[in-house]
This record gives structure tokens, C-alpha cells and sequence, in this order.
């Protein structure tokens, strides 16, 4: 990482843990407050742990014209961009993928032209999607689109988990974390009437409301293809299935939600101050969350069109999205989830710390 932005980055949380105006705000300050100096370690905690919800820069007598001149949501903002590209495996992709948004839509053309070329040439047999592509090829296809993006990741956390100093977890530790996670508590502004992410000093939980339907609705999604997996090898029920199976009782709600929180994400990021985030990330994360809800809406529209002519083109397209979003995981805005994740659980061992030290 960049010494001068932690340089940077560890002054302002300086001055903020002399001032302590911002305790309730969020769980950044309560960490920081538990210290009297900062590691690089510390830091990147902090970093990992803001949810660049902005209601500690509005509400701070020190931003500019004030000589402190802080903005600590900008500061962390870019510590946390630099963490992921300096933990996850390989370094130099995830580097790439910030400073060459052109290069991945490249790949992302490539993935897309290959899978529609394969789904041609393959001589597929069965009903549904496995009329245009058999099961075999679809596996040989995303086994490794999927678990490489996963070890690359994995390397990323066990770094991560070094720097901090991490303990061992406890499932009391995970619980507390998901709770705090899948609540979204640390975009309620603290005092419960949101963030200022939009619309400046304006208090709004459009932020938390948007990221909760993109959560909930990925997380649905995942829930479908993993009952569609149980059905398929555990109990010989292969695909299609019906609109009152579990997979699309789980999957069609879920695309739903994730197209419309995607869509009001992007509104809300067009609307936001970039100068109050990290500026050099600011296409990559759009490009991402354009292309998780194509994703979905591909997804949707390939439900709608399954019986109909074209249907191989648009099962193309759809997987080839899927592709290419599990190809970029590790490099892209998706990483902040598993790394927010573990900021979450070390904060719940901080926690638990204190209260048996008292």
C-alpha cells in the first residue's frame, strides 16, 4: 500500500480520536477510540470496517476550510481500495482491474464471444437450457471460473487476518458479525435516521435499503442454484423445473431484488460526492454494479424467453455475464463483502475483549 495515503489515513484518525465527536456514528469510532496509537494494521481494520456512509464528514468542525482539512471517508476510501489490491491473489491483476476498467471489459467481450462459439459447436442434448448446452460443458465450464476466483480471495482474507492481528474465531464472534452484517446497522447513521451518502446533510436510508435488496436478492440467488445442485445430484432431478419448484421459488425473487437494488444503486452513486470517496475507484465500482445487475436481469430474461426462438443467444449472454463476474470477483467491489465480513468479526473479538477485560 501507498505509505503516504496511510500516513494520511493515521493522521486524521489522530485528530478524530482527540476529538471524538463521532462516537455513536458507526463502529469505526468505538475501535478507534479503543486505541491511543495506530498501526498499519489498525488502519486497515478502520479502513475495512467504514462503510463510506458520510455522516461523520458532515457532521465534522474540522473538514475544509479548516486547516485540519479532514475527510476521513475519502482517507479510509482509499486505504480500503489499496488493501484488497495488495492482499488478493494475484496482485497484479487486482491492480489491473482499478486503473484498466478497459482491459476487463476486453475480457469480459472475450469470455462473452468464446461461450457463445462454444455453445454452438457443442452437440448438446436434453430439455431446457441443456438443449443449447450440456451439463458436462456447463460444469468443465464453471468449476474453475468458480473456485480459482475463491482461492484467490481465501489467500486475500489470510493475509488480511495476519495484518490485523485476528484471533482465533469463535462462532459467537461469526454470529455476531452476520447480525451486524445482514442488519446493515453501521449505514443507520448511528443515531437511526440513515447516512448522508446522496444527497449531502439530507439523513436517508436509501443507501442501506439499495445495498440491503442487492445482499438479499444475491443471496437468494445463490440459495436457487445451490437447491438446484441438491436437486440435480442428490435426489436425480435434473433441470428444467417448474415455476413452483425451489430453485425458481428462490431464484426468480432474488434476480428481482437484485436488478432493482443494482439500478438504485447506480442512482444513488450518480447522485453521491465523489470527492467523499476514493475518485480512482469510482468507475470500476460503477462498471461492477452495472455488470452484477445485467447479471440478474439476464437471468430474468432468459426465464421469460426459455420456450422461445433465441433462446440459445440469450443463455449465451447470461452465461457469459455469470462468467465474467466470477472471474473478476476477487479484483472487483465484490471483495469488499468478504473483507467487510471479516473487519465485522475482528470487531466482535475487540468487543468481546473489552467486556471480559472489564
Amino acid at each position: 500500500m501507498q505509505i503516504e495515503h496511510l500516513n494520511e489515513a493515521r493522521r486524521q484518525v489522530e485528530i478524530c480520536n482527540a476529538c471524538r465527536y463521532c462516537e455513536g456514528f458507526c463502529a469505526v469510532f468505538p475501535a478507534m477510540h479503543a486505541e491511543r496509537a495506530f498501526s498499519d494494521g489498525d488502519i486497515t481494520q478502520f479502513a475495512n470496517l467504514c462503510h463510506n456512509c458520510r455522516g461523520c464528514y458532515y457532521a465534522c468542525q474540522y473538514t475544509a476550510p479548516h486547516e485540519f482539512d479532514l475527510n476521513l471517508p475519502a482517507a479510509l476510501a482509499e486505504v480500503r481500495r489499496e488493501s484488497w489490491e495488495n492482499y488478493v491473489w494475484p496482485k497484479a491483476l487486482a491492480r489491473r482491474f482499478q486503473t484498466n476498467a478497459a482491459l476487463f471489459c476486453s475480457i469480459l467481450a472475450i469470455c462473452l464471444t468464446c461461450l457463445i462459439l462454444f455453445v454452438k459447436i457443442m452437440d448438446a442434448e436434453g430439455d431446457g437450457f441443456y438443449a443449447h448446452l450440456s451439463h458436462n460443458a456447463m460444469i468443465a465450464l464453471f468449476i474453475p471460473a468458480f473456485l480459482l476466483p475463491i482461492f484467490g480471495l481465501g489467500i486475500g482474507l489470510r493475509r488480511y487476518w495476519q495484518d490485523i492481528g485476528g484471533a482465533r474465531i469463535k462462532w459467537v464472534h461469526i454470529k455476531h458479525a452476520f447480525a451486524s452484517a445482514l442488519a446493515l446497522k453501521n449505514l443507520s447513521g448511528g443515531h437511526g435516521d440513515g447516512c448522508n451518502f446522496e444527497e449531502q446533510d439530507r439523513f436517508s436510508h436509501q443507501r442501506r435499503y439499495a445495498h440491503q435488496a442487492i445482499m438479499y436478492g444475491f443471496l437468494l440467488c445463490f440459495a436457487a442454484t445451490s437447491a438446484g445442485t441438491v436437486l440435480h445430484y442428490l435426489l436425480d432431478l435434473p433441470a428444467p423445473y417448474s415455476s413452483l419448484s425451489l430453485p425458481k421459488l428462490l431464484g426468480v425473487p432474488g434476480g428481482i431484488m437484485l436488478t432493482l437494488g443494482c439500478g438504485w444503486m447506480i442512482l444513488l452513486k450518480r447522485r453521491s460526492d465523489r470527492a467523499l470517496g476514493d475518485a480512482k475507484a469510482w468507475h470500476a465500482e460503477f462498471g461492477f454494479t452495472a455488470l452484477l445487475g445485467s447479471v440478474a436481469f439476464s437471468g430474468l430474461l432468459l426465464w421469460i424467453w426459455q420456450d422461445a426462438k433465441g433462446a440459445e443467444t440469450v443463455l449465451a449472454l447470461h452465461l457469459g455475464l455469470v462468467l465474467a463476474f466470477f472471474l473478476l470477483l476477487p479484483f472487483s467491489k465484490m471483495a469488499h463483502g468478504f473483507f467487510r465480513l471479516a473487519a465485522l468479526i475482528f470487531d466482535a473479538q475487540r468487543q468481546f475483549k473489552a467486556q471480559a477485560d472489564s
